[in-house]
């Protein structure tokens, strides 16, 4: 099963060049089933540009998490604690293989959805 996610240009980015094996989430889809993430690079890209099979997710104390992943963080220190402000705990997702697409595809087209704040489940 897939899951389409948002995630900035920079880091989506990172993760097609292999400098960002982590993708870190408040919170994560709940189904068990999903093993892969399609990635829409939010604007200025707005376009789904790749896809990515997931390794493991990871949630753990925000301290331990950041011991576990930050050499393929992708992030400094600083921009994880600030997305994490106010949490205890935090989930990364960690990449397993990546496919870039050759060409960026339009969600609405692709998908016939409009860009997820955070996830949604695809076919």
């Amino acid at each position: 099963m897939k899951v389409l996610l948002s995630i900035k240009p920079e880091y989506a980015n990172k993760i097609f060049d292999g400098s960002k094996k982590f993708e870190f989430r408040r919170s994560v889809f709940k189904n068990s089933n999903v093993n892969k993430i399609v990635v829409y690079a939010s604007a200025p890209i707005s376009r789904v540009i790749g896809e990515f099979d997931i390794e493991e997710v990871i949630y753990n104390d925000l301290e331990i998490l950041w011991k576990e992943t930050r050499k393929f963080s992708g992030i400094t220190k600083e921009f994880y604690d600030s997305y994490f402000v106010g949490k205890d705990h935090g989930f990364a997702i960690k990449v397993k293989s990546t496919k870039r697409y050759k060409k960026d595809l339009d969600i609405r087209e692709r998908f016939g959805i409009a860009p997820p704040q955070s996830f949604a489940y695809i076919r």
